[in-house]
């Protein structure tokens, strides 16, 4: 009986230990936080909780189509900083991605495609969206802007690794 209560202890301690390790392990850095705000090239540093704020968004209201950083609707353009910043205009800082959130356009600037791409301005159609504040959406372009720095080139790489 005394081994069995031994046993489930230090099985206790490790797997506390374990878990310690790993939330230590995901805690990123002041200049992993840090991403361009607005054109003019003026930077952010997210929050702790702006950046879990932003993955648990963008998993339940980007990821189905956008996993990865890829646009699975149009596999030549992904949330990859190359892409983005070629947009017109272009969508590599939180202030542009957060205008295109609320009403998006197609890559060359041109027209609108609200009805098709979810969107606060077409929040009717796509009922993930009517619950998004400026926060959440703030959280979520901050996402999309990081992930480069955490999953590098494999962020918007495509079928090469998704």
């Amino acid at each position: 009986m005394l081994k069995k209560i031994i046993l489930v202890f230090c099985f206790s301690v490790i797997s506390s230990l374990m878990a310690l390790s790993i939330v230590r392990a995901i805690e990123l850095d002041e200049f992993t936080r840090t991403v361009q705000l607005e054109k003019a090239g003026e930077t952010i540093v997210l929050t702790p909780e702006q950046v879990k704020r932003g993955k648990r968004l963008f998993n339940n209201t980007c990821s189905q189509c956008h996993n990865g950083g890829i646009t699975k609707t149009n596999p030549n353009i992904g949330l990859d900083p190359e892409s983005l910043s070629l947009a017109t205009p272009s969508r590599d800082n939180i202030s542009s991605l957060i205008d295109y959130m609320k009403d998006p356009t197609s890559y060359d600037g041109e027209s609108s495609i609200a009805e098709l791409h979810p969107s606060i301005k077409s929040a009717e159609i796509f009922p993930k969206m009517r619950n998004l504040t400026d926060e959440d959406l703030f959280a979520i372009a901050g996402h999309i802007l990081m992930q480069p720095k955490i999953a590098s080139e494999k962020w918007g790489g495509g079928k090469i690794y998704y």
